[in-house]
């Protein structure tokens, strides 16, 4: 992967792929790694996509890790989606729309509307189901409890500033819960 990282640098260093441009600022992001996961962010050009997909060519041949363009996806801001699935042919990808979600956080949806906030409270109400109360103690619900509301929703909470509303629901699904 550092590999990987390093070329991308070096193709929008030299010009081949076009990175985007963070307004007032000399910063350019083109890709994100995370693990075997990978983002990239460019500009909307046929250039970009053929350029990329000889760039993940050339990482191949050289590290014999071959991208599973079955399970990648393209998104493409402000264009139509024929445009997104004509352009994501030569990668071979699925097209795809806006909002998704990365390492598990949400991308391109409004996290100050109280809908965008539903997986998430979806998610909390899981792990504190009331068959899961009727197994515990009253000490394992609280701890279980606090480990749900102390970590799942900080995570989200980290990034996003959380909505009136988000937290009283998710306070009323743990106390029903105890």
């Amino acid at each position: 992967m550092e590999g990987l990282n390093l070329a991308m640098k070096t193709t929008v260093d030299t010009g081949v792929f076009d990175g985007l441009k963070l307004s007032n600022s000399n910063i350019c992001s083109s890709h994100l790694l995370h693990v075997d996961d990978e983002l990239f962010i460019g500009e909307w050009s046929r250039r970009n996509i053929a350029n990329l997909a000889r760039i993940l060519r050339c990482f191949y041949v050289s590290s014999g890790l071959k991208v599973n363009f079955g399970k990648s996806t393209v998104f493409g801001i402000g264009a139509s989606d024929l445009e997104i699935l004509n352009w994501s042919s030569p990668l071979g990808c699925k097209p795809s729309t806006l909002p998704f979600s990365y390492l598990g956080i949400p991308f391109g949806g409004n996290m100050n509307l109280k809908s965008a906030w539903r997986p998430i409270i979806d998610k909390f109400q899981s792990k504190l189901s009331l068959w899961k109360a009727k197994t515990l103690s009253f000490g394992g619900r609280i701890t279980l409890a606090k480990a749900v509301l102390g970590n799942l929703p900080i995570y989200y909470m980290s990034i996003f500033v959380v909505p009136n509303g988000v937290i009283d629901i998710l306070e009323k699904i743990r106390r029903k819960f105890i």
